[in-house]
């Protein structure tokens, strides 16, 4: 079975580029053969360059997969345990304290390394406080990812370990903890593990000049003038340093190369069926889902360990993340399906449309003589 070309995908993506989106390429794959690609606009500002599939994108927080996917060989080869006290890792998060109505508190339970995991450590997305400020100057400007973490532990959780969840550096830090566990930088972990038995030769951490001139053309959508603003090829969020290679959202790489990251995934040539099976199954309590869905309210999905995951109760047939500059990764295991959309415009106006991708492929798959 092949996938409808001119159905209701299309139809959205369509949509997505009436919005004024830059430029998009979209792939899906189905039992390892793609059935549809579709790619428009331009990848340079001056609009001379038509998108050609051979873009470099900052995939932003579709990193987290990667990220959590290379923790989890850690886990298989019983290097880490899901259960295992951050602290025997990364020392500084041994005696942490929490805000409590603007006051600080000992925190009570301690970090896990399944807090990270599943977004449920009480760490933030704050980029801008006064210690990763201090972590910038003492470090001149490098902050490497080991030493970063430090200073993100300076700043106080803002709940009880394990008693809520919130969208944070959690797989920044799950970069430390694989530093550390392997003995190898982290990025040099997960191209030795990830990237080179891939094939993903064009995925880094830390571009060069040469690859950052070919980074597709990034945007910032201002939504009060309406306008697509440029703002150069790096990455724009929580790239705390030139040595900072971030767990949660530093990862450059292409339409290729992260498809056959998803793939991957699909077919266990990365994990065990057995460890994909719990990383894509839900792994957060009632009040952890109930705080998740405040953030993404789809309630036909809940968090796993680093994806969103269908719900027991839900419609949701994949499981997958998004980017902040317009990424989405889906894999629908049963459908034999992965699906990569990328875009790079942050702020976008276009982030409900992107939602629908994953259903209206299914559709078109279906609907397919």
């Amino acid at each position: 079975m092949s996938m409808k070309q001119d159905g209701e995908t299309l139809t959205l993506l369509k949509q997505i580029e009436s919005h004024g989106t830059p430029g998009l390429d979209c792939i899906v794959l189905r039992k390892g053969k793609c059935i549809f690609r579709y790619k428009s606009g331009f990848s340079d500002t001056e609009k001379t360059k038509p998108v050609n599939g051979n873009e470099l994108y900052n995939i932003y927080s579709c990193t987290k997969l990667i990220t959590c996917t290379a923790a989890l060989m850690l886990v298989e080869k019983d290097i880490i345990r899901l259960d295992d006290a951050l602290y025997e890792y990364l020392p500084e998060f041994k005696q942490m304290k929490k805000s409590v109505d603007g006051k600080l508190e000992d925190v009570k339970n301690t970090i896990t390394l399944r807090h990270l995991f599943t977004m449920t450590s009480g760490l933030t997305y704050n980029a801008d406080t006064e210690n990763i400020k201090r972590g910038i100057a003492e470090t001149h400007g490098a902050m490497p990812t080991r030493e970063a973490v430090k200073y993100i532990a300076c700043d106080p959780l803002v709940f009880e370990p394990g008693s809520s969840w919130k969208y944070s550096l959690c797989h920044d830090v799950l970069g430390a903890v694989i530093e550390v566990a392997s003995g190898r930088r982290f990025g040099e972990f997960v191209k030795e593990n990830i990237f080179d038995p891939l094939g993903m030769k064009r995925s880094t951490f830390l571009p060069t000049e040469d690859e950052l001139s070919e980074i597709s053309a990034q945007y910032r959508y201002d939504s009060l003038s309406g306008q697509y603003l440029c703002c150069g090829p790096h990455v724009q969020i929580a790239k705390f340093g030139y040595d900072y290679e971030s767990g949660g959202g530093g990862c450059v790489s292409t339409v290729s190369d992260y498809i056959s990251f998803l793939e991957a995934l699909r077919l266990n040539s990365l994990l065990s069926p057995e460890t994909t099976a719990r990383m894509t199954a839900p792994q957060i309590s009632k009040a952890a889902e109930n705080a998740y869905w405040q953030f993404k309210p789809d309630r036909n999905f809940t968090y796993g360990l680093g994806v969103r995951c269908p719900h027991p109760n839900g419609a949701a047939r994949g499981y997958g993340w998004m980017g902040a500059a317009g990424a989405l990764a889906m894999i629908c295991p049963k459908d034999e399906v992965s699906i990569f959309y990328v875009q790079h415009v942050l702020n976008s106006p276009v982030r409900p449309l992107r939602e629908k991708i994953c259903d209206c492929v299914l559709k078109d798959i279906a609907s397919a003589v």
